[in-house]
């Protein structure tokens, strides 16, 4: 652990205002990506499994793509050269430091004409101002309120408000307002996965489906059970809503701003299997797959190592203490019924006791256990919506950052197929030269000049996951470390008040006990 701590890659500027129209997220990827290479002092090898090009070859590519972006007048951007010049700087970090600067300096040009970087990037920078900046760039308020239910019967459903307030000029107004239904939130999520799972983001997973819950809402709605249910699913889906929105890189999605801004969707479909075991059995199903690889995956980046198996006992752990809280939430449950029980025992012995001074204390210690038992109930509650519920929710943030890590993987494993098929097509091409067939050669080249190309962009897609990786899961254990840090204290002072208010009740109580004569 102490080696991971070491190879820690440096944090990524997000201090930069997101410009109104920029929608494209292979982009804003490619630009992250750029700064974090750019910034990093400490560069990690990774094990390719193949032999890699040559650096000299790389910079052909390059001047070949400088050469015709300048034919046409204008100065090249595409996610491909992006890409390809980080590509070039991860084969030079295996050189020699005077091949690095020869590198460099061949490079300067290129980088001028597709992206300078600023001076405070090149400044390593501590994760409080990166923190207190990113709160700048991205100032989203999103809240989930007032849910109502619409329809009758089985075909009933809750519609939920859902407010925005920004500063951002990419949306339309500062403040607006929209009612989603459940569904609408599944379908937000199922559209972010298909675009974004793939270049390494964590998605934050939504609630879990609840068929019984929803069942007891269509049937009684004021039913003491359906409002916590429907309290519960609101504080969750606003947790969802506020994690999505404060991510810089789902925030500048298209499906976001529509979902936040317009004001009829279209029905969301297919979201039978968002279920929060539907959820669990994706998440298996992905890591079933990467472990059944023809290939596996030799993996030397000590870091990647480390960090995985980190995720994997903090999963564990985490589902320990879920299960003890629980438990601990239906012990204050069960504290509450007993309370109310002795404070209705108790109240009834006064009414049937002779004595004055007797009677009027036990009527006045009834009274006190009815207080505690709507204390029982409030630490109840914050046991529940406030430990329990942020335990839940990592549970699940942990099953998307493991899907990032296998994504990873997969880009490997098709970088490794491609190099495969391109050895086997140089091998058929060998063969048609020893046979003397020169009809069939021309299509030998063909195919393998397109491996060429597939194998170069499938090294780029991995590079580029893998940077992606490393950026999200150091914001994720950011992220968790302030999350975790605001709801504990909040814990704490709830239950410190909880605990004051109980000793004025007893205090208050305490002449009258000593009043009996």
């Amino acid at each position: 652990m102490a080696a991971s701590s070491d190879r820690n890659p440096p944090p990524f500027p997000t201090t930069e205002e997101p410009e109104p129209g920029q929608t494209d997220m292979a982009e804003l990827d490619s630009d992250e990506g750029e700064d974090i290479f750019v910034n990093n002092s400490n560069p990690v090898s990774v094990s390719r499994g193949v032999s890699q090009p040559e650096p000299p070859d790389l910079f052909s590519e390059e001047e070949e793509s400088n050469n015709s972006a300048k034919a046409n007048g204008v100065n090249s951007d595409d996610d491909s050269d992006l890409f390809a010049e980080a590509h070039v700087e991860l084969s030079t970090d295996k050189s020699s430091s005077s091949s690095r600067k020869e590198l460099s300096t061949s490079s300067g040009p290129r980088q001028a004409s597709s992206f300078t970087p600023s001076p405070s990037v090149l400044q390593p920078t501590s994760l409080e101002q990166l923190e207190e900046e990113a709160k700048d760039s991205f100032d989203v308020d999103v809240a989930v309120t007032n849910p109502e239910k619409v329809g009758d019967g089985m075909n009933a459903y809750v519609a939920y408000k859902v407010s925005t307030r920004t500063s951002l000029a990419m949306f339309r107004s500062k403040a607006f307002t929209v009612r989603r239904r459940f569904s609408d939130f599944l379908g937000l999520y199922e559209k972010l996965s298909v675009k974004q799972s793939l270049h390494g983001c964590v998605i934050p997973p939504p609630p879990e489906k609840s068929v019984v819950g929803m069942t007891k809402v269509k049937v009684g709605m004021d039913d003491p059970a359906s409002v916590e249910f429907v309290e519960r699913r609101r504080a969750a889906l606003e947790r969802y809503l506020q994690r999505v929105v404060s991510h810089p890189s789902l925030l500048q999605d298209p499906d976001v701003r529509e979902f936040l801004e317009r004001d009829d969707l279209p029905r969301a479909v297919n979201t039978q299997a968002l279920s929060g075991a539907g959820f669990l059995k994706m998440i298996n199903r992905a890591s079933d797959a990467v472990n059944k690889m023809t290939i596996k995956m030799n993996e030397s980046d000590t870091w990647f190592e480390d960090k995985f198996q980190e995720v994997e006992a903090e999963d564990q752990q985490l589902r320990k203490l879920h299960a003890v809280v629980d438990s601990l939430v239906n012990h204050r449950k069960e504290l509450c019924m007993n309370t109310a029980v002795f404070a209705k025992s108790m109240a009834m012995l006064g009414n049937s006791e002779d004595n004055t001074a007797l009677s009027r204390a036990l009527s006045q210690l009834a009274e006190v256990e009815d207080k505690m038992e709507q204390l029982h109930q409030e630490q109840a509650g914050s046991d529940f919506f406030i430990f329990a519920e942020l335990l839940a929710d990592y549970i699940r943030l942990l099953g998307a950052v493991r899907g990032c890590f296998d994504q990873r993987m997969r880009a490997w494993q098709r970088w490794q197929e491609a190099q495969s098929t391109l050895q086997k097509k140089r091998e058929a091409e060998a063969k048609l030269l020893w046979a003397n067939k020169p009809d069939k050669l021309q299509q030998a080249k063909e195919e393998i000049t397109e491996w060429e190309a597939r194998v170069t962009q499938y090294e780029r897609d991995f590079d580029r996951i893998g940077m992606t990786v490393r950026k999200e899961v150091l914001r994720f254990e950011k992220e968790k470390a302030k999350d975790f840090k605001s709801q504990i204290i909040k814990y704490l002072e709830a239950m410190l008040q909880s605990q004051q208010r109980l000793i004025k009740f007893w205090e208050a109580f305490l002449p009258e006990a000593k009043a009996i004569a």
